[in-house]
């Protein structure tokens, strides 16, 4: 093993936390969204109005910790970035860098997404809330995109350099063309489509164990021993 690769271990170990991490304060973040009443995407503006004026809002407490999630999804996409290019597999590095920008596309746009949702919660004007429901379900339907960049050029360029097995590059590619056809289908669920919401959801899931697999692969890599350094002889 290289010292190269040596001095690596501890950022692996800790971008691969980073993507469970993410996971899990996604997922979480969701728990409680969902069970409040979060309105699904494409839900009518009265249903945001009367979420977001609601005295059980918890769109501020779900806050908090979101800050903490785009750090991690940084890291877990730096760390797989470093992963591949560490492969020195030159064909692979587009499709790597091309996959750590969805990350931080989907970070920006997300971030976007939030700011909306707490300025809904602190806003009791209607119109107002009816106008920023409008652009937050638009960045929130096309934030697909950057998921599935995200989820293609990473996993492809895993794959290639021998760190992602088969089954999860599929799941990538799976997960990947579900986010992207929900964020196609944007306008017809803007329109009023929910049935079409589906499609986006499953991606997202898939998308979260896409993320839990690929942790996995950093947590595990080069996790073998360093070689002990042979002695040096008295007088050698």
């Amino acid at each position: 093993m290289s010292v190269q690769s040596r001095a690596d271990r501890p950022f692996d170990r800790i971008t691969g936390a980073a993507a469970i991490g993410f996971a899990f304060l996604i997922v979480t973040a969701n728990l409680v969204l969902v069970p409040a009443g979060m309105p699904a995407p494409g839900a009518p503006a009265a249903e945001a109005i009367e979420f977001f004026t609601g005295t059980t809002d918890p769109t501020g407490r779900v806050a908090f910790v979101l800050p903490a999630a785009w750090v991690l999804a940084t890291l877990f996409g730096a760390g797989a970035l470093a992963a591949v290019l560490h492969a020195k597999r030159p064909p692979t590095a587009g499709w790597a860098y091309s996959g750590f920008a969805g990350v931080l596309l989907q970070n920006i746009t997300f971030t976007a997404v939030v700011a909306l949702r707490l300025a809904m919660s602190t806003m009791s004007d209607r119109a107002g809330i009816t106008t920023l429901w409008a652009l937050h379900e638009a960045l929130f339907g096309l934030n697909g995109t950057f998921l599935a960049l995200a989820m293609a050029g990473l996993g492809t360029a895993g794959h290639l350099a021998g760190l992602l097995p088969g089954w999860h590059f599929l799941l990538g590619c799976i997960a990947a063309a579900l986010q992207f056809t929900s964020a196609t289908l944007t306008p017809l669920i803007l329109g009023g489509d929910t049935a079409l919401t589906s499609i986006g959801s499953a991606g997202w899931l898939l998308w979260v164990a896409w993320l839990l697999g690929y942790g996995g692969v950093l947590l595990r890599r080069n996790r073998a021993k360093p070689p002990v350094p042979p002695a040096v002889q008295p007088g050698g």
